[in-house]
C-alpha cells in the first residue's frame, strides 16, 4: 500500500487563509448584527450621482435604520462571498497558465484586503465616538456611511483621516454620507 503523495502549495495556503479569513468575518458578523428588516444598500447610493468635495456629508434616509447598518454589511459580505467563490471556482478548474493563477491570486487577496481595511476602519470610526458606520472599498473609491446627529466638516476630516491610514485613495474619491 502507498502512502498518498499530499503536496501543499501556495494556492492552497492563500485559499486556506481566504477561508478562515472568511470565517472570522462570518462569525463576526453574526455576533454583531441582528438582521429582522428587509433593507438594501441601494438606498446609500441614491445621492451619490452628485459630485462631492471634501468635507462635505450627505444625508441618507432610510425607513428602519436601527437594522440599516447590519443589513448592508450582510449585503457587502454575499456579495465578497459570491466573488470569492467564483474565483475559488475558476483556480480550480484546472487548466490555468501560471500568470492567469497569480492573478487570480492576486484577485482574491485584494478582496481579503480590502474586506479587513473596511473592518478596521468601521472600528477606528466607531472608537471616536460614531455610533455606528459602514464602509465601502473597492481599490479606487471609498464610500463611507456614518450614523450621526448633524457631521461637521471637522468629523468628516476626522474619518477621512481614519480612512487614509488604512488605504490609498485620491480626496477626490472619498465620498462620506450620514445616516441619522
Amino acid at each position: 500500500m502507498r502512502k498518498p503523495n499530499i503536496i501543499i502549495g501556495k494556492k492552497h495556503i492563500i485559499l486556506a487563509c481566504l477561508t478562515l479569513i472568511l470565517g472570522v468575518a462570518v462569525y463576526m458578523n453574526y455576533a454583531f448584527a441582528s438582521v429582522d428588516e428587509d433593507l438594501t444598500a441601494t438606498n446609500v447610493m441614491a445621492d451619490s450621482a452628485e459630485a462631492a468635495n471634501y468635507g462635505d456629508a450627505a444625508f441618507v434616509s432610510t425607513a428602519g435604520e436601527s437594522d440599516y447598518f447590519a443589513q448592508v454589511r450582510l449585503a457587502r459580505m454575499t456579495s465578497r462571498d459570491e466573488a470569492v467563490e467564483t474565483l475559488s471556482a475558476i483556480m480550480n478548474g484546472g487548466d490555468l497558465s501560471d500568470e492567469e493563477t497569480a492573478t487570480y491570486t492576486n484577485e482574491a487577496v485584494t478582496l481579503s484586503q480590502l474586506s479587513e481595511s473596511e473592518s478596521t476602519i468601521e472600528s477606528l470610526i466607531k472608537a471616536q465616538g460614531f455610533e455606528d458606520c459602514v464602509v465601502y472599498l473597492n481599490g479606487s473609491t471609498a464610500n463611507i456611511v456614518v450614523k450621526s446627529e448633524g457631521l461637521v466638516p471637522s468629523e468628516a476630516a476626522q474619518i477621512k483621516d481614519i480612512l487614509l491610514t488604512e488605504v490609498t485613495i485620491p480626496a477626490e474619491n472619498i465620498r462620506i454620507f450620514e445616516v441619522k
